[in-house]
């Protein structure tokens, strides 16, 4: 999977870090964090490795333990912490040269056998003899990762085994290349006298990449900010430059860069670091010297003066405004991303210029009017060595693109002048101490990701972590120079040369000229073969055929037996009670580290049929469009302030007994610092009783964008769009999720956006939130520790008394509607019921 522009440090969108102490309660969270700290120290020698850092991280109740390999150097870090979903990872600095995409069909050939297992693709012959939580491959551009999770111990020694030999001992045949890089092949292969094409995997997944603009505009801006050294290539293989790879140059490139001395090895979670270690050296770095890898990227020159590109792209017959199709960035190199301090002030300083309707960017140019959103890879990207920031708009007409470039400039004085008030930056502040305790199931895989690019540019993962000191660093700063901020906008961005302008216009022929292209790149390979050479291609493809055909005998794979799963699955434990007269709220106590998490769900049976396509827009712009006293902008700070955002998301959820049922509503999801309980639930309680649909110029700028996200995703997730719809044909939930999420909501929105007078369609809102915004059919759950559990009902009591009920009960819009208890736990039922539709008789309906 090739990842174009990837947005390093994922882990909390960085920056995120926080400001007070890991607070009081958890159930055993340090039990492998203490454990660690206690049993290594530096200098030690395990399993021909040697200790040379152990660090404790009580911002994120771990231990780090950094180690190097006596033999190859290889690079070794450990994060111990009291998390069944353990982690591995092995990382290469994979730094091409050139746009062949070596680098990304390597990736797709080492998982095509191995010596150990020789059988083709084992990471999905594993899938059923594993019981991983996660499995996949990743090449960015500048570095290649495979990480893997799973809860079993016998299963990470089973998953290790098979990484370890497809990366250091692939069988890299030639068959496997020419299936997975390119191959030249007739249409039909058993026919040499259709003409020859190329094929290949990876080949058409990068003309599919090459068609998505939004990724092409990412991959446009690094390498042009970047054009001396690997950035300036295309890591994945540009389509027109994959047939120059050879099978010879696949080979080379592994040696020299999928060895030890170029790797980084990562574990996480509970597991002992003993074992890991073990079987690593034994089964790969025991047979590796050390060598040089010379993967290093150098440092970028900087410019002495800007300048500026402008590039073509196919028309998006999905985005809204057919004439106003222009892209425009502007984008600034920043500081070598090892400098943690300085990247994560820069990160911290994106945010405030880009997040949010309170950000000078968003005023300056969303509200602007001129574009329907912010360009392609806006904000601080930490991929690269040097970072760099962009900011800009899509959608725009050609003739505005100067105007932006003036609105830019105009910004940042405005900025070096005025500086950030000081609640914003609280606001943001609070966002990280947030997200910080914020930990979710796959943390393990967020915290691999986080670290990567740093890493592989021999930055320190372990300072990257320890964000508290960072956040701490940033306040004495601030405290020290109240200017601090707006000098680095001074530094970095209205003095800095190395200043990029990239434009993108649509041009007609634009997919044309690339088939012209890869036509004349067809008949230049084909023109150079001789009749031995066709004849050779069309045997080979006979084989290929025949290879791909033959059943593959998996037995050589490690497999997990029944004695190595345990008997029981954990059961957690749930209270359901009736709050505020009849409405039930589940509550389960959980180590959450000081958050509370709440939930809500609201039926939407009563709404008519002819209100459903807008349910998607209202649940986007509930929550961005004001409440009661407070405006968008207000309110967008309250949040911030106050929680780690609030969302609601349309919900169809289909039964698990009867295919033609399920139940329709929309799910309302929140969390905050405990401290901070009573104020979300007033945001709530004020969202749902005195939501704000006045606000028609906010609306139409929300509408925008969300038509152009829609629009821009469709390239990247066309194989979910058709599922959706094949599935509309197969249940009546089916049909519901097209109407919500389906190429149906893409074009509607398209529609809206396009219109002249929106106010129809903000009038359609209040008549959705009638049968939504009320007690009636309605249910919630909450997470939080026990010490919180009270303030928790008190709370969460006080805001369902504050939510309207129907006079008068309203009839289901649906013909047939079926009650059926909630379910509880294996054989258990809740004392509370669901309201499903089917297309069923309900007398016919078993419960059971």
């Amino acid at each position: 999977m090739w990842r174009s522009g990837c947005r390093a440090r994922v882990l909390l969108r960085r920056p995120n870090g926080r400001t007070t102490s890991l607070g009081a309660w958890r159930w055993a969270s340090t039990m492998a964090c203490e454990r660690a700290l206690l049993r290594y120290r530096v200098g030690e020698k395990i399993h021909g490795f040697t200790v040379s850092q152990v660090t404790s991280v009580p911002e994120l109740s771990l231990t780090a333990v950094k180690l190097s390999h006596d033999s190859t150097g290889a690079q070794h870090l450990h994060l111990a912490r009291e998390d069944r979903n353990n982690l591995f990872s092995v990382q290469f600095r994979t730094t091409p040269m050139d746009s062949s995409g070596a680098p990304h069909v390597l990736e797709h050939t080492v998982l095509c056998g191995s010596q150990r297992y020789p059988c083709r693709d084992p990471f999905f012959k594993m899938l059923n003899r594993s019981l991983s939580t996660f499995m996949n491959a990743f090449t960015a551009s500048d570095y290649t990762l495979y990480p893997f999770s799973t809860q079993n111990p016998k299963d990470f020694r089973n998953l290790l085994s098979v990484y370890l030999d497809a990366a250091f001992f692939p069988c890299l045949r030639e068959l496997d290349f020419w299936q997975e890089g390119w191959r030249l092949e007739h249409e039909d292969p058993n026919d040499p006298q259709t003409p020859l094409v190329f094929k290949g995997v990876v080949f058409n997944e990068m003309k599919g990449a090459f068609t998505d603009n939004e990724r092409m505009f990412s991959q446009h801006v690094q390498s042009h900010l970047l054009p001396d050294h690997t950035y300036s290539v295309v890591s994945g293989g540009d389509p027109l430059c994959i047939p120059d790879l050879t099978w010879e140059q696949l080979r080379q490139f592994h040696a020299t860069h999928y060895h030890p001395s170029n790797a980084r090895f990562f574990t996480y979670g509970n597991f002992p670091l003993e074992q890991h270690l073990k079987q690593i050296h034994e089964e790969a770095l025991s047979k590796f010297q050390r060598i040089k890898p010379h993967t290093t990227v150098p440092a970028q020159k900087p410019w002495d003066k800007p300048r500026e590109f402008q590039i073509t792209c196919a028309p998006d017959s999905l985005a809204a405004g057919s004439s106003e199709q222009t892209t425009i960035s502007v984008s600034f190199l920043l500081p070598d991303i090892t400098d943690t301090f300085e990247a994560f002030t820069l990160s911290l300083l994106s945010s405030l210029l880009i997040s949010g309707p309170n950000s000078p960017f968003y005023k300056a140019l969303i509200e602007s009017g001129l574009g329907t959103d912010f360009s392609p890879d806006v904000g601080y990207n930490g991929c690269t060595r040097e970072a760099y920031f962009s900011v800009g708009l899509q959608g725009i007409a050609e003739k505005d693109i100067q105007t932006v470039q003036d609105l830019v400039d105009r910004t940042l004085d405005d900025i070096i002048e005025k500086g950030f008030e000081d609640d914003r930056i609280e606001a943001l502040l609070h966002k990280i101490e947030i997200q910080m305790k914020h930990q979710s199931v796959s943390f393990g895989l967020a915290l691999t990701s986080y670290v990567a690019s740093c890493w592989n540019h021999d930055g320190d993962p372990v300072e990257l972590l320890k964000l508290g000191s960072q956040v701490a660093q940033f306040r004495k700063c601030l405290e020290e120079n109240p200017k601090f901020l707006q000098e680095k906008v001074k530094q970095y961005f209205k003095n800095n040369q190395h200043k990029l302008t990239l434009s993108m216009k649509p041009d007609d022929k634009y997919s044309e000229k690339q088939m012209q292209l890869e036509a004349e790149k067809l008949k230049q390979k084909v023109n150079s073969l001789s009749p031995e050479d066709k004849q050779q291609i069309y045997e080979k493809g006979l084989e290929l055929q025949a290879q791909q055909s033959q059943p593959q005998d998996a037995s050589c794979l490690p497999a997990l037996k029944v004695s190595d799963i345990e008997p029981r699955i954990p059961f957690t434990e749930v209270e359901v009670a009736l709050a505020a007269g009849d409405i039930p709220v589940q509550y389960c106590t959980q180590p959450t580290n000081g958050v509370v998490y709440f939930r809500a769900f609201s039926s939407l049976n009563t709404l008519p049929e002819e209100l459903r396509p807008y349910v998607p827009l209202f649940c986007n712009v509930l929550t961005k469009l004001g409440c009661g006293a407070l405006d968008y902008r207000e309110l967008a700070q309250q949040v911030d302030l106050k929680t780690g955002g609030l969302a609601a998301t349309p919900h169809v959820l289909p039964d698990d007994s009867h295919l033609d049922t399920y139940e329709q509503g929309v799910l309302f999801s929140s969390f905050c610092l405990d401290r901070n309980l009573p104020d979300m639930m007033h945001l709530w309680s004020e969202i749902f009783n005195n939501p704000c649909f006045e606000a028609e110029e906010h609306f139409r700028v929300l509408v925008k964008m969300t038509a152009q996200e829609l629009s821009n995703g469709v390239p990247d997730a066309g194989h979910l769009y058709a599922s959706i719809r094949a599935g509309r044909m197969l249940a009546p939930a089916g049909d519901l999720q097209e109407t919500f999420g389906g190429m149906d909501q893409v074009r509607l929105m398209k529609r809206i956006a396009e219109m002249t007078d929106i106010k129809p369609i903000l009038r359609k809102l209040p008549h959705i939130r009638k049968h939504l915004l009320n007690c009636d059919n309605f249910r919630c759950s909450v997470n939080a520790t026990p010490q919180q559990m009270s303030q928790v009902e008190n709370s969460v009591d006080n805001f369902l008394r504050t939510l309207s009920r129907s006079k008068k009960e309203r009839k289901p819009a649906h013909p047939h509607v079926v009650e059926k208890p909630a379910p509880k736990g294996p054989g258990r039922h809740s004392p509370f019921t669901r309201k499903l539709v089917t297309s069923q008789d309900p007398g016919t309906l078993d419960d059971s």
